[in-house]
């Protein structure tokens, strides 16, 4: 019977035929204050955490550890030369084994064979033996940083990727910190050998628990491990001048860094301030400085832009390298201060921008950026302990200035072409 006949109304059937709109979809990565979010940032704020203790547990040490050997400065910075050197090389190779078999299995699988080697660190009986496990050592860390970055690029959501790899920089701080204070006042009681090895344990503690805190990735695609796939990849990204610009930026930045805190212990120890070990090793406490830093990137780049917040991060690092010339202690502790900000902000910044620019093979993106860090690490490294030697302080400070003299360069290489690329559109 019809509806008329029976006097019902026909609004149902009419709105019944009318398609739906279709549901909203559901975001599915992670955000701060959704679920997941705060364990993933605590396991990958300790991964950083264990990265930076192991590897560069002996920088603080490095006066004693040419003690013990009867060797140089620069023959000691290669205990810290030689790890980031072993992560520089290593790091591709990973992030291709991360593609293929995951960011957490690779994460999880490096940092318990960094651990295990960073036990037998203390036993070294040579120079030579010590530098070829701190060079393995670096080798196997290399499985975290580039893991790390594209972990979070697929499971973060674009607007919270800078604040949620700044939280990661911050815990590379916090290690880094933490590592050297630690082992300057063990030291200075039980001798170098007992700080790496009390370093060690420390990592492992951190190992475990990102282990158990790390959600499952719900967005990893595994990839090729063919070369003729990974070199592809590579040449892209190797293809685009922007990544150029941002692993160069990377490199400069670490330079300053390596440079600074490979020789700073060599400078306080010795006169006009002959600092205590454990005194010496406590000035690292400003590594908070670039947890806060790090951790502000992303309001800093909301502010400034990417290309403003390089020129901020630079320039802060300037003013600390010509702060730190000064024979007052006071004067030297806040240009390390300004140091180090201004180093993790750049950081943090470029890094993330990366991991944005990248829409293929974050991986090797991710990858060829911590290669190129580290190598500035590591040359800034041996090339500020032989300034340091042939020219004192100022030697270092001096390399460091041309390293942030190439980081502006760059980023007024790269404002000059967008404003040509805006100009092109434009016409």
């Amino acid at each position: 019977m019809t509806p008329a006949s029976t006097g019902a109304s026909t609004r149902v059937d009419a709105v019944a035929s009318v398609p739906s709109a279709p549901p909203p979809a559901v975001e599915t990565r992670m955000s701060p204050g959704g679920p997941g979010y705060r364990r993933m940032s605590l396991a990958l704020f300790l991964a950083g955490v264990a990265t930076f203790a192991l590897l560069y547990s002996t920088q603080a040490l490095l006066p004693l550890v040419s003690g013990d050997f009867a060797v140089s400065a620069s023959d000691a910075s290669w205990t810290v030369s030689a790890a980031t050197g072993g992560l520089a090389l290593f790091v591709l190779p990973m992030s291709a084994l991360s593609e293929r078999f995951g960011r957490r299995t690779v994460m999880t699988a490096s940092l318990a064979v960094a651990v295990t080697l960073g036990l037998l660190v203390p036993f070294a009986p040579s120079l030579g033996a010590l530098v070829a496990l701190r060079a393995l050592q670096g080798a196997a860390l290399a499985g975290l940083p580039a893991s790390a970055t594209a972990y979070l690029a697929e499971e973060v959501t674009q607007k919270a990727l800078v604040t949620a790899i700044g939280l990661f920089v911050a815990g590379n701080s916090v290690g880094g910190m933490s590592g050297r204070v630690i082992t300057g006042w063990v030291a200075q009681e039980w001798g170098w050998r007992a700080a790496v090895g009390v370093i060690g344990l420390v990592a492992v503690a951190c190992a475990v628990a990102f282990r158990l805190l790390l959600p499952v990735p719900r967005h990893f695609r595994a990839g090729s491990l063919a070369p003729r796939v990974l070199a592809g990849t590579v040449r892209r990204h190797l293809g685009n001048p922007l990544l150029r610009r941002l692993f160069a930026i990377g490199a400069l930045f670490m330079t300053v860094f390596g440079g600074v805190y490979t020789v700073i212990g060599y400078r306080l120890t010795e006169e006009p301030f002959s600092l205590p070990q454990g005194v010496a090793g406590s000035v690292f406490l400003v590594y908070l400085v670039g947890t806060v830093s790090a951790s502000a990137a992303g309001r800093l780049v909301g502010r400034l832009g990417r290309r403003g917040a390089l020129y901020a991060g630079g320039a802060t690092t300037a003013a600390g390298l010509l702060l730190s010339l000064a024979d007052t202690l006071p004067l030297v502790l806040l240009g390390l201060v300004l140091i180090t900000a201004g180093f993790f902000a750049g950081h943090a910044v470029a890094s993330s921008a990366v991991g944005r620019t990248a829409t293929e093979g974050r991986a090797q993106a991710a990858a060829l950026y911590q290669s190129a860090y580290y190598i500035g690490s590591s040359a800034g490294s041996a090339v500020g302990a032989l300034a340091f030697h042939a020219g004192g302080w100022s030697g270092t400070v001096a390399v460091g200035l041309v390293a942030v003299a190439g980081v502006a360069a760059i980023t007024l290489a790269g404002t000059r072409a967008a404003v040509r690329a805006g100009e092109a559109r434009a016409a």
